[in-house]
């Protein structure tokens, strides 16, 4: 059985093309594989605390308190998640040339020191290798080659995270152009839909 974490982060809901997206996929996965267990964590929908005192003091240190001890519990559960994926897709809107600030909570609550990466003699060592990534952004221009990609603050800062934690088979899949018509938002989507299946069709093949 196959175990997929969703981790959606669109503020627009039902609208969504990368939510969207991430459901076709797993559509694409459970038609391979009716069996496949998936988790969905929508940061979109449903936002975690951005860092407070009691959060910092419930990842970093011991949590004394009770609302330190809930952050932690929150903490747990969403580490939990991750460690039990075998995939891990991530649903990124291009907010403002980065990453939405709920998925970026998400990832201050999952980098855990001692859990999901370590401190070595060597620098940091991820601890969560062995999954397959799959990264779905989704973006109103075209930043991924030419003038605009000096403005790209999304896929080169999820790559830093990614990497950290260990996620380093990580696959990129990116709808461009949405605010460029509809034609051209259409083609981008129809494209990375595509993409989709072929990442989906090579993972099943792999975990035969």
């Amino acid at each position: 059985m196959t175990n997929i974490l969703v981790v959606a982060s669109s503020a627009n809901g039902d609208a969504s093309v990368s939510s969207g997206l991430a459901a076709t996929l797993v559509d694409r996965v459970r038609e391979g594989d009716p069996a496949a267990h998936v988790v969905l964590r929508d940061v979109g929908a449903n936002p975690l605390p951005h860092l407070t005192s009691e959060t910092v003091a419930a990842i970093k240190g011991e949590p004394v308190t009770e609302a330190e001890l809930a952050a932690r519990a929150l903490s747990d559960s969403l580490v939990a998640e991750l460690q039990a994926a075998d995939i891990v897709v991530i649903a990124s809107p291009m907010y403002n040339f980065g990453m939405s600030s709920t998925l970026k909570a998400w990832f201050d609550h999952v980098a855990r020191a001692g859990v999901t990466f370590r401190y070595t003699a060597e620098g940091p060592e991820g601890l969560l290798k062995g999954k397959k990534t799959l990264v779905i952004e989704s973006r109103a221009g075209f930043y991924s080659d030419g003038p605009a990609a000096n403005f790209d603050g999304q896929e080169p800062h999820l790559r830093v995270l990614l990497g950290f934690l260990g996620l380093d088979d990580v696959t990129f899949i990116r709808a461009e152009k949405l605010a460029f018509g509809p034609e051209a938002a259409e083609a981008a989507i129809a494209e990375a839909t595509e993409a989709l299946g072929l990442f989906a069709g090579e993972t099943l093949k792999l975990a035969a």
